[in-house]
Formats: C-alpha cells, structure tokens, sequence
C-alpha cells in the first residue's frame, strides 16, 4: 500500500534552537481521538467545555512539566483536542554552559517518549493484571 507523500513540516536549514515563539501541532497516531471530548452547549455564547481522558491527564502532566524540566522555555498556551495538542511553545534567552541546547525538536521527542512510556505501563497493568487474580484485594476464594 502507498502511503501519500507528506509536504515537509520544518523549515530547511533553520535553527529550532532559536529564541522566539513556535506554534506546535502533535497528532495521535492514525488521528484516534484518545485524548479530550469536546462537549458544546447549545448556546452558541458558550465556550466549549474539554474533558480530558486518562491519556489526556498523562499529556497534560507532561505539558505541564516542560516548564519545569527546561530552562529558558515558555509553554505559553495549549489545548487537548481529541486527536491531537496545540502548544505555543518560547524559547528565550541563553542556555547555561551546564545544560545543553535544547531544540523544539529535542523537547517535542522527549515530551513524546515519556507520555507513550507512561501510556505503555498503563497498557501492561492491564495486559498483566489478569494473572495477579488470585493475589487481588477483590479476589474471594469459594
């Protein structure tokens, strides 16, 4: 099967270790909508109201901890849509001698690789759970 050929998302010979501000789309794989649900109210006045899933709260987590983990990172703003995360994202100033430079890029992976870590202890609890029965706190022996 051929896969349609994607236009490149970055920019040739750019430096995304730059200060400045990017905008950043990440989408789930084959665009399943894991993360929120989006629930609008009749009137359209209302802002719509997003419930983030369990894979939602682990993104939001890590989202969260980009602030923390990086010096000189900015996540200014994000959403959780069903399929995918909208993050505005300012890297600013120098890094210290002591920390590596940082891309967009190298966070994004890292960002990527601890949620689908997380997401996959979640997946062998579950996967395992059925073996450690007779050892359960709800288990009654007839």
């Amino acid at each position: 099967m051929d896969l349609p050929k994607r236009k490149p998302t970055r920019l040739k010979n750019y430096d995304y270790s730059a200060t400045g501000a990017y905008f950043i789309t990440i989408c789930t794989s084959g665009r399943k909508e894991l993360l929120s649900q989006i629930i609008v109210g009749d009137d359209a006045h209302i802002v719509p109201q997003n419930n983030l899933t369990g894979y939602g709260l682990i993104c939001e987590k890590y989202i969260n901890n980009i602030n923390i983990k990086y010096e000189n990172v900015i996540v200014d703003k994000y959403v959780i849509m069903p399929n995918h995360i909208h993050l505005i994202v300012f890297l600013h100033g120098t890094m210290k001698a002591s920390s590596p430079t940082r891309s967009i890029e190298q966070i994004i992976r890292s960002f990527k690789t601890m949620v689908t870590k997380e997401i996959g202890k979640i997946w062998q609890y579950i996967d395992t759970n059925v073996i450690k029965w007779e050892t359960d706190c709800f288990y009654k022996n007839k």
